[in-house]
């Protein structure tokens, strides 16, 4: 499925949602590209898992900002190849640097660079502990699989939770 149609998709699964959020975070290993940016050289060419592009081209026609969380040992490497495939652009923030703190780290840089609160994020990771920590933050998080990273069921699956979460957030509120 190329690029155009991806983004026609992903349209189309955003226009069935009320409610999205402010902020789009992916991280890059096994999430947005299908290796890790340490076992290659900057002299590489890099490819983004076949539906990635589609989905970043969709949020930014919608007007959803995105921003990168890694915690590439490597970030060097990283920002080469995001150059690379030509994506910089799309992101307000990136957030690539090595550390024990499963990602929360990341997001408070993130947070106070967009001034958008965690409730209003959406992220996407392949790694467990990731998800854990920034759920408790208060972001919807999704876990995506490392054979198809984030994909139009992944990304459908996250725009889902995190409608359900704002409604239960909502409904809290009124009682």
């Amino acid at each position: 499925m190329g690029d155009e149609r991806v983004k026609a998709e992903a349209l189309q699964i955003l226009g069935l949602f009320q409610v999205l959020p402010r902020l789009v975070v992916f991280d890059l290993d096994y999430t947005l590209w299908p290796f890790y940016c340490e076992c290659l050289s900057k002299r590489e060419s890099p490819s983004l898992y076949r539906h990635a592009k589609g989905i970043m081209f969709a949020l930014k026609e919608k007007g959803i900002d995105m921003a990168i969380a890694s915690r590439s040992p490597t970030p060097d490497i990283a920002k080469v190849f995001i150059d690379k495939l030509e994506i910089k652009s799309m992101f307000v923030a990136q957030e690539i640097f090595s550390s024990w703190t499963h990602k929360t780290e990341h997001f408070q840089r993130i947070q106070r660079k967009t001034g958008i609160p965690y409730k209003s994020m959406l992220f996407f990771d392949d790694e467990d502990r990731n998800i854990e920590s920034v759920s408790k933050m208060g972001v919807t998080s999704v876990l995506v699989d490392w054979d198809g990273g984030v994909n139009l069921e992944m990304f459908k699956l996250g725009l889902n939770n995190f409608a359900a979460k704002f409604a239960a957030s909502s409904t809290n509120k009124e009682e």
